[in-house]
C-alpha cells in the first residue's frame, strides 16, 4: 500500500501530470484525425507548466499553508525533546555528509540543533528508514548531527518510520507525556501535527524549509518561469494530496470502527427464565 501510495502520488504531481496530457495530445496529433482536438491538450499542457512554474502563482497558492504556523520562539518551559521528522537522502562517500541528505533534511536537521541547544539535556529524535539504500535516512541525519558536534548519547534514532504516521506512533512510545518540540517543513506542519494529534501527542510546532516568498522585486526573477517555482506548486500539491488521503483514511477507519462497535453490541437484551 505504501509503494502504491507512492507511485499513484508521483503521477499525479503537476509536470508529470501535464507531460502525460502533453503526450496523450502529440499521440492524437499524430496517429489520429482528430488533430485539433490534439493541438488544444498539447496547448493545455504547456499553458499548465508555464502557470505551475510561474511565481505568482505557486507563491499563492504555497504561503498560506505554509504561513499556518509560526516560526518557533523560546517558550518559558523544560523541553524534553525535539524530533525531526526524515527527509531524503543518498549514500554517497565521495561526498561531505552534509551533501548526503536532501536540502529538505539538513534544514529540518539545522533548526531541530538549533532548537535543542536552547534546552541543555534535551534530547534529538531523528526518524526516516532506509528508502532502498543501505543507511537509514535517521542514521544519515545522526552522521550529520554528529559531525556538527551533537552528542551521541543526546540523539534518539527511529530507523523504520516510512510515513509521518508512523514516525507519530513510534515517538508516542517513549515521549508519552513529556514536552516534545517537532520539526519538519513548513508545508508539512499541519499534516504531521494531526497524525501526531491522534497519536495522543500535543507537540510544539517548529516550522522550517520556508519556501514562498512575496518580496522578490526584480522582474526577470519573478515573471520568469522556473524550476524553484515549480518545486513549491508540487510541494504544495503533494500536501494537499496528502490531507486529502489523511481525511479519507481517518473517514474510513472512524466508519469501519463505529461499525464493528455496533456488531458486537447486542441485538436485544438476554430474556429472563421461565
Amino acid at each position: 500500500m505504501f509503494v502504491l501510495k507512492k507511485i499513484i502520488s508521483s503521477l499525479l504531481m503537476p509536470l508529470p501530470a501535464m507531460l502525460i496530457l502533453g503526450f496523450l495530445g502529440l499521440m492524437l496529433i499524430m496517429f489520429t484525425t482528430r488533430r485539433k482536438t490534439g493541438c488544444l491538450v498539447v496547448l493545455f499542457s504547456l499553458t499548465g507548466i508555464f502557470l505551475v512554474s510561474f511565481q505568482p502563482v505557486s507563491t499563492r497558492l504555497l504561503m498560506p499553508l505554509e504561513r499556518q504556523h509560526s516560526a518557533f520562539f523560546p517558550v518559558d518551559e523544560s523541553i524534553d525533546y525535539v524530533m525531526v521528522l526524515g527527509s531524503g537522502h543518498v549514500v554517497d562517500d565521495q561526498i561531505p555528509p552534509t551533501s548526503e541528505l536532501s536540502r529538505t533534511g539538513l534544514m529540518r536537521l539545522a533548526e531541530g540543533i538549533r532548537i535543542m541547544r536552547m534546552y541543555p539535556g534535551s534530547k534529538l529524535i531523528l526518524s526516516g528508514y532506509a528508502a532502498g539504500t543501505e543507511v537509514s535516512n535517521a542514521r544519515m541525519m545522526a552522521k550529520v548531527a554528529l559531525a556538527l558536534g551533537v552528542p551521541k548519547s543526546d540523539i534518539i534514532l527511529l530507523e523504520t518510520a516510512q510515513d509521518t504516521w508512523e514516525e507519530a506512533r513510534q515517538a508516542a512510545a517513549f515521549v508519552k507525556q513529556k514536552k516534545l518540540v517537532l520539526v519538519t517543513s513548513a508545508s508539512h506542519m499541519t499534516r504531521a501535527l494531526n497524525e501526531f494529534h491522534s497519536a495522543g501527542l500535543n507537540p510544539i510546532p517548529a516550522p522550517t524549509n520556508f519556501l514562498a516568498q512575496k518580496n522578490i522585486s526584480q522582474p526577470w526573477d519573478k515573471y520568469t518561469p522556473k524550476a524553484k517555482y515549480l518545486e513549491q506548486t508540487e510541494v504544495y500539491w503533494h500536501e494537499r494530496l496528502g490531507l486529502i488521503w489523511q481525511a479519507m483514511r481517518d473517514w474510513v477507519s472512524k466508519d469501519y470502527t463505529s461499525v464493528s462497535s455496533t456488531s458486537e453490541t447486542p441485538s436485544s437484551a438476554p430474556s429472563s427464565s421461565p
